[in-house]
């Protein structure tokens, strides 16, 4: 068993992917992301799981998906979206580096408003991202050892501000 360096959490569209795989080649480790994980074994995107079987059914598989990357996967880790919502989840977090991406409501909109893969996002933007960030905002913050704002940032200054902040040497 091993334990990621790095776990990176935040709203979808905030970066995680882009970032994640950065601080990964400056940190010499692998990056997995566990919402590629679950489109990997169901053979089938998200949008289409949400769609085809609901979105308890996708938590499930997303559950699933964090526990065993918590336990396998050594270098930088992603979690989707909606991850922090399950109480378990958010235990096996605790005492791990957990970067929480952060962004404002105009920076959301202006990367994911028109991204019709968004199942979350499909019928006013702008709205249902507040109420998501209304509902995990906290949990975001409960998990997480640092606070990384995205807004106005470069993709390699977030990595440089996420490595600072939590006093990693790069490889």
């Amino acid at each position: 068993m091993s334990v990621p360096v790095i776990v990176l959490v935040g709203p979808m569209g905030v970066g995680k992917s882009t970032v994640g795989e950065l601080l990964a080649e400056r940190l010499g480790v692998g990056y997995r992301d566990t919402d590629a994980d679950v489109v990997a074994a169901e053979g089938r995107t998200i949008a289409e799981i949400f769609v085809d079987d609901g979105e308890p059914a996708f938590r499930a598989l997303e559950k699933e998906a964090v526990r065993t990357a918590l336990a396998e996967h050594g270098g930088v880790l992603a979690l989707g979206g909606g991850a922090v919502l399950d109480d378990g989840t958010r235990a096996l977090l605790a005492g791990l580096r957990v970067v929480y991406l952060s962004m404002g409501v105009e920076e959301a909109v202006r990367r994911t408003g028109l991204n019709v893969a968004r199942p979350l996002l499909a019928v006013n933007p702008r709205k249902q991202w507040r109420e998501l960030m209304e509902a995990r905002r906290h949990l975001y913050e409960e998990v997480a050892t640092v606070v990384v704002a995205t807004d106005g940032r470069t993709p390699e200054e977030v990595t440089q501000v996420a490595l600072d902040a939590l006093e990693l040497k790069e490889a």
